[in-house]
């Protein structure tokens, strides 16, 4: 198992390979070939940027029973898909910006999946040879975009800053059998463990690629659980998945903040 991350240090932008408290920065990319430097700095003296930059970020929709149970839908037959934009994407500990537009946000907690090799039309059982590795999101959600018209979905999921992605990405996980938690203020929100989910990872990933190739560096996130909330400027959202880490974010109202370089 290896913990990569993409951090600023000194306003210059490095990859690195984190070991405890410390990440080592690595000559080459993750992505290919790459050796670890004698350049090493502490975890609490960077800012973490989202692991990656991608093509596009896949979404997949109404994937945890208890999620399904609390919104009164039926059990898909698919797995539901929807796109969210690379602009809204922020790092770990950056501001979720409460744009001033927006009338309620949600937190969605969500193991997202990075990819590291071209995929098109993979069977199931070769769908994790494609895979970087593992890591927490937030699918933050405008909620009554969403009540007053579904065909806004994308809109309501797209804002800036509303794709918190972080801090690392974790390698060589079984990831149908993670623990997932979400907490608002330090209260537990969410909870529940991926085997739950209606849909396999394998079993997305290739529903994914027999439409639509994936790229190196594309994220798919994988659903959310029972438990979504409305946030509220001043709050702090954390998403703690089993073997991965915490991601952890503020909500700001706008204006008051800028969004962090990707």
């Amino acid at each position: 198992m290896v913990k990569f991350a993409r951090f600023e240090y000194n306003k210059k932008i490095y990859e690195g390979l984190v070991d405890a408290e410390e990440i080592h920065i690595i000559k080459g990319s993750f992505w290919n070939h790459y050796e670890v430097s004698d350049k090493k700095h502490s975890i609490s003296e960077v800012s973490f940027l989202p692991p990656v930059i991608p093509t596009k970020i896949v979404c997949v929709g109404q994937n945890y029973l208890g999620h399904i149970e609390e919104l009164g839908v039926p059990v898909p037959k698919e797995p539901i898909i929807f796109l969210k934009p690379p602009s809204c994407l922020i790092g770990h500990e950056h501001p979720i910006i409460y744009a001033r537009n927006a009338e309620r946000i949600d937190y969605e907690g969500e193991l997202a999946i990075v990819i590291k090799h071209r995929m098109k039309s993979v069977n199931e059982t070769d769908t994790l040879n494609y895979v970087l590795g593992y890591s927490c999101f937030n699918d933050v959600t405008e909620r009554n975009m969403v009540a007053k018209d579904r065909f806004l979905l994308t809109l309501s999921k797209g804002f800036d800053s509303f794709g918190p992605f972080g801090p690392y990405i974790v390698t060589d996980l079984d990831p149908d059998h993670l623990m997932l938690k979400t907490y608002l203020n330090g209260e537990l929100k969410q909870q529940d463990n991926t085997e739950n989910c209606v849909f396999s990872i394998q079993h997305v990933l290739s529903f994914i690629s027999k439409y639509m190739t994936l790229f190196p560096g594309d994220i798919v996130i994988t659903g959310t659980p029972r438990g979504i909330a409305p946030m509220k400027p001043g709050d702090t959202v954390e998403v703690e998945i089993e073997s991965i880490g915490t991601l952890r974010n503020i909500v700001q109202l706008e204006g008051l903040s800028s969004q962090p370089n990707l």
